[in-house]
């Protein structure tokens, strides 16, 4: 039996949560875990008619790339439209989980796919993140005490850089020290200074993990008072981020680079922003709503910046930086991304039946 907790936890392991915008709701935001699932439907957005096809279809998941209880909720009643379809959904047992900016900014999500429809070489994230905060823990032991107490830190956590474990330094030196007489030392008496030879231990250890090592040196030292420190470290940077910057093949220009996305993402219109035979090379990626990026862009040094849509006073900053916009609207270039989720999907769970919403579409028309 396949729960909905299965799929949480392959979703968090593809689009790992940490990886969303400090703004955003993502995850599990409507269901039970231990719910069995059957059928799977993703979607852009939880609409009235994506909900219908829901409870038509008798879905017991609903992937929603666009979070449901966005924005801070007093009241859920039948006295609105949406207050009316949660209820529905609730009443049907339908689960509702967000990835939203963690699937836009993961690897092979949705900002990844856009720079692979136009083929950008030497992709990277536009806007970098700090990596997670690290400390140093260092522990003075006796030689005898070395292995116990470097594996006990290990097994705590300590130790891991990249897809290396088990990391370490150690350094041999003298320790000293005086005990009273309401000591009990465990080398050397009491009442008088001591040298023994002991050994500088040190390991990096993620911030959540501090005071769990903290815990094991002490109870796997043999000292009756430990000796260590703990150093912050300065954030490293994380391997992935926001938005994706990179070089078509061959200098377009961009009207050239408009029309490939237009066709790419069967978009009904596209937006130009700036001289449309313009010479572009370097493309950076937003999907959705990306005018905050602008800067970034700018600092990434793109040509022209594509994204779904941006506000007019954008679209001057734009041409004061002379970075050209590209934009097929905000459904043109996350659909795509909720179309190739549920194929993943349907690869990773081939028992379930899994689509993409069938009644959902753009809500934006052109004449």
């Amino acid at each position: 039996m396949t729960t909905v907790g299965d799929l949480q936890e392959y979703l968090e392991d593809f689009a790992p949560l940490h990886l969303a915008a400090e703004w955003d709701n993502v995850g599990l935001l409507l269901g039970d875990r231990n719910t069995a699932v059957e059928r799977v439907l993703t979607c852009l957005t939880v609409s009235a008619e994506v909900a219908e096809e829901a409870l038509a279809e008798k879905v017991q998941l609903l992937v929603a790339h666009h979070p449901i209880l966005f924005r801070g909720t007093k009241r859920l009643n039948a006295g609105n439209p949406e207050g009316r379809m949660l209820l529905a959904l609730i009443r049907a047992d339908v689960a509702v989980y967000s990835p939203h900016t963690a699937f836009d900014n993961t690897r092979h999500g949705i900002n990844d796919a856009l720079a692979a429809r136009l083929g950008l070489t030497n992709v990277r994230p536009l806007r970098r993140r700090d990596g997670p905060r690290q400390f140093k823990i260092v522990v003075f032991v006796p030689e005898k005490d070395g292995e116990r107490v470097a594996n006990a830190m290990f097994a705590a956590g300590a130790g891991r850089i990249g897809e290396y474990s088990q990391c370490s330094f150690r350094t041999g030196g003298t320790g000293t020290f005086f005990g009273s007489d309401t000591t009990n030392p465990t080398v050397g008496k009491k009442g008088r200074r001591e040298e023994v030879g002991e050994w500088r231990l040190e390991a990096v250890c993620p911030e959540k993990e501090v005071e769990s090592v903290l815990a094991t040196i002490r109870q796997s030292h043999s000292y009756e008072e430990p000796a260590y420190d703990v150093y912050p470290l300065a954030p490293g940077v994380h391997p992935l981020g926001e938005g994706r910057v990179g070089k078509l093949a061959r200098i377009m220009t961009l009207k050239k680079v408009a029309q490939t996305v237009k066709g790419q993402l069967n978009a009904g219109a596209v937006q130009i922003i700036g001289d449309a035979g313009r010479k572009v090379q370097t493309v950076a990626i937003v999907c959705g709503a990306g005018g905050e990026f602008l800067h970034d862009a700018n600092r990434a040094h793109a040509d022209v910046l594509l994204t779904g849509e941006m506000r007019f006073h954008d679209y001057l900053a734009a041409q004061a930086m002379h970075i050209g916009l590209v934009l097929p609207g905000h459904y043109a270039t996350e659909r795509p991304g909720v179309e190739e989720l549920a194929k993943r999907l349907q690869q990773r769970f081939p028992d379930l039946r899994i689509w993409a919403s069938r009644r959902e579409c753009d809500p934006a028309s052109w004449l």
